[in-house]
């Protein structure tokens, strides 16, 4: 490196720890500054030495493919990467690249102490969940450093296809080849993800136009032409002025789209305009869900719940709310929590629930219950003078608590409870073991049935510890005098394994489906459903 080059970096990033320049194959070639502390060797012994020797394995992807991009003159980062491990000691660095003009083709890189990024999963990329976390964040911080950040949702079709043709070690090489491109592209490094179906998603500073961004990108990628992969970059600008909770709102949303359509319809012009459609599509929802409420306009299918004591036979059935030809009616609950329509939503199906108990004097029922219901004090009241209007319907009519929505005053919740045990009801905490509130509710809820959660029942047949557990869970509840159900029992194996953990009942598919009226027990083809009518790993919930 000249004397001029020298002075040139030396200007451009005064504020480093340790100036490096490398040839374009990674050979460091002059090394500055505090070499053992980063490197953990002095800087002459850096001469000569592998760049990517240096970086963690995770990570030289990545920052082969962020000096690959640099044309002279161009400048990139700072990315946060890992170093290599020096003494078991997990480092992290800030890392800056230039080529400079008429340097040989050489990458003149700095690097900065910083915390060690975190693994955001498999080859670097996010997963949606943890993306839509991290970008608010980043968002928020490129804001405070008064950067345009750009949001940018990039598909690469035929991309997995192709991976997939490769075999697996050549495929994995390019699965981790377009991670690395994708990240190399995104603000510092970390801020891009994996959606499936060979779509990503990227927060970058706003320097290019989509297809600029597209030509980037498959140059860098370097597939086979005769392959047919060709990255295509929808972009949507960032927006600084909405606060976060409406910026992740308008991620959501836009995301949905690209996942739903591509590019084919047209993308939002900002996180502002995607806000706006968000808000609206939202509102809609959320009125006709509410007219649909009003109107009863859903239905209740009934599933058998049995009793394990001695020979299957049918203890009651659980009353589970569709919306006429939907599937699973969890979105249309969560909208209903979220929007303060569920405490209505859950009266209208306790109304349906009691129109069938006082035609049939035979059945017994449960019902779901959302947290935010039983937290309320106006909608328990109301609930008492149902239940006391239907004396019939005593002992009849059971309440399952669900976690979809968490409940806030447990104490409160308890009493609430306790009015409904006292007019006859029986309660059930539903989902035990799938949210992180299980064990505090059954410590301070007084409730007389726990229903296991199916994630825990459905494989048991092929796991002995998932079975020691649901025996301790059952001797557990034994002692607090709290029956015991387990749902998603879909195999005579499961049976076995559950009764022999003392499961007092069980729900799923080999006792039954689903039906739109309280069929007979035992159903007339219990043991004998076609495969095409049997959905494996299923469970009917009412969220």
């Amino acid at each position: 490196m000249s004397l001029t080059h020298k002075a040139l970096l030396g200007f451009a990033f005064a504020s480093a720890d340790l100036l490096l320049e490398a040839s374009a194959e990674g050979r460091i070639t002059t090394a500055l500054g505090a070499g053992e502390a980063l490197a953990g060797s002095k800087d002459r012994t850096l001469e000569g030495a592998d760049l990517f020797d240096f970086i963690a394995a995770d990570d030289r992807e990545l920052v082969k493919m962020v000096f690959k991009g640099l044309g002279e003159g161009m400048r990139a980062g700072p990315i946060n990467i890992r170093l290599a491990s020096l003494g078991g000691e997990d480092r992290g660095a800030c890392l800056s690249a230039f080529r400079l003009p008429q340097n040989a083709g050489a990458v003149s890189c700095v690097l900065t102490r910083a915390k060690a990024a975190m693994t955001a999963g498999p080859n670097g990329l996010h997963d949606r969940a943890s993306f839509e976390t991290a970008a608010v964040t980043l968002l928020e911080h490129a804001r405070a450093r008064g950067l345009e950040v750009e949001l940018a949702m990039v598909d690469v079709p035929g991309f997995e296809a192709a991976a997939q043709k490769a075999g697996e070690a050549e495929g994995a090489e390019l699965r981790a080849r377009l991670a690395a491109v994708i990240r190399s592209q995104s603000y510092g490094g970390g801020a891009a993800a994996g959606l499936g179906e060979d779509r990503f998603a990227l927060l970058r500073e706003g320097r290019e136009t989509p297809q600029e961004l597209s030509q980037r990108i498959a140059r860098l990628l370097d597939l086979d032409p005769a392959l047919g992969v060709a990255p295509v970059v929808h972009q949507v600008s960032a927006c600084g002025e909405l606060p976060p909770d409406h910026l992740l709102r308008a991620l959501r949303y836009t995301m949905d789209g690209f996942l739903r359509d591509g590019g084919a319809n047209t993308a939002p012009a900002d996180l502002s305009q995607a806000f706006e459609r968000s808000v609206a599509q939202t509102m809609a929802q959320v009125s006709a869900l509410g007219k649909r409420v009003e109107a009863r306009d859903f239905a209740l299918f009934f599933q058998p719940v049995v009793s394990l004591k001695g020979p299957a036979s049918l203890h009651h059935y659980e009353a589970l709310i569709r919306f006429g030809d939907q599937g699973a009616p969890f979105p249309m609950i969560r909208m209903a929590e979220e929007m303060d329509l569920v405490c209505a939503l859950d009266s209208a199906v306790v109304d349906k629930a009691l129109e069938h108990l006082t035609r049939r004097p035979d059945l017994i029922l449960a019902v779901n219950l959302s947290g935010r219901s039983v937290g309320n004090p106006i909608f328990v009241t109301e609930l008492g003078r149902r239940l006391a209007a239907h004396p019939g319907v005593k002992g009849r009519l059971m309440f399952e608590l669900t976690e979809s929505a968490a409940v806030g005053d447990l104490a409160q919740a308890d009493r609430h409870l306790q009015s409904l045990r006292a007019l006859g009801c029986e309660i059930c905490l539903d989902d035990f073991g799938a949210g992180a509130s299980s064990l505090a509710y059954l410590q301070q809820l007084t409730v007389d049935v726990v229903k296991f959660d199916g994630a825990f029942i459905r494989d048991l047949e092929h796991d002995s510890r998932g079975s020691a557990f649901i025996s301790q869970l059952v001797r557990m509840c034994a002692e607090m005098r709290v029956e015991t159900l387990a749902e998603m029992v879909e195999t005579p194996l499961v049976e076995q394994v559950v009764r022999k953990a003392g499961v007092d009942m069980a729900q799923g598919w080999l006792y039954g489906a689903a039906a739109r009226e309280p069929a007979p027990f035992p159903p007339v083809s219990a043991g004998a459903m076609s495969a095409p009518s049997r959905r494996r790993g299923a469970v009917d919930s009412w969220g």
